[in-house]
């Protein structure tokens, strides 16, 4: 498995992994499966996450595919089932399935925010329905959720149902830390600022297109980010931010929000 700061955390652990067939996900499931662990990679793209399960078997590793629309309680189940019929047990379940669109705040339609929320949010619901009574039965386990840096501090105007969306995810995981951490669940918010995906190249637009409002951040790779993420769950921290500099941005807003959104509005503000 190699030296890194997380030897022997995930060996053998059953870790459901959403968003599983590109991006952060792909990448979070390949290290999972390097680090020892049995993953059980999960997308809608079905023909993706079958990539992402051959591209972990080339390397030796174990890994098993799903196709699942998080929007679909039955698909959560489903997959929930496989792991207790297969092992008996969850140990770990991720959330990183998410979807981004932008445009300025009259372009984007309701049904486009009742989307976002649906896939971001709602899926994470549905997937606390299936899961929990697991972890919580078991008394141990992990359950991670992806927020944004989004969420965290404004600049994303082009973009507002996606934060939203992030946002809620950041308070609601906070919540279910109040929750689950005394019942002995381990509870982590991934909060990436830039990651080199191709998420952009398959962003759909509303209304006229524009440069997207991005943090002044240091942009990462997938494998990085993947990495960051399973060093912040060794550790059990709550909060994961792609880059040290996201949390002491988080650390300006606040120590005081009015100068912070002040700034923010110099930096990031909508120039017609």
């Amino acid at each position: 498995m190699g030296d890194t700061p997380y030897d022997g955390y995930f060996e053998d652990s059953v870790t459901v992994v959403t968003g599983a067939g590109n991006g952060i996900g792909r990448a979070t499931a390949q290290a999972l499966a390097r680090a020892g662990g049995l993953v059980v990679a999960c997308d809608i793209d079905a023909a993706a996450v079958e990539e992402t399960v051959r591209s972990i078997a080339a390397e030796g590793h174990s890994a098993w595919a799903s196709r699942v629309d998080v929007t679909s309680s039955e698909d959560h189940t489903a997959v929930r089932d496989f792991c207790l019929d297969t092992w008996g047990r969850v140990d770990r379940v991720m959330n990183i399935a998410g979807i981004t669109t932008t445009g300025l705040p009259g372009d984007v339609p309701l049904s486009e925010w009742q989307r976002m929320i649906e896939v971001n949010l709602l899926s994470i619901v549905r997937s606390n329905g299936a899961f929990l009574p697991v972890l919580i039965g078991q008394g141990h386990g992990q359950l991670v959720t992806t927020g944004s840096t989004s969420g965290m501090f404004p600049y994303a105007y082009d973009r507002l149902h996606y934060a939203a969306s992030k946002a809620a995810v950041i308070a609601m995981t906070e919540g279910l830390a109040l929750y689950l951490r005394p019942q002995g669940i381990r509870v982590s918010c991934v909060c990436p600022a830039g990651v080199s995906t191709s998420i952009t190249t398959r962003m759909r637009h509303f209304g006229p297109e524009r440069p997207m409002g991005r943090p002044a951040l240091p942009v990462v790779t997938p494998e990085e980010m993947a990495d960051t993420i399973l060093i912040g769950m060794a550790e059990d921290r709550f909060l994961i931010c792609s880059v040290p500099e996201a949390y002491e941005e988080f650390a300006r807003r606040g120590a005081d929000p009015q100068a912070y959104l002040d700034g923010a509005v110099a930096r990031h503000g909508f120039r017609p």
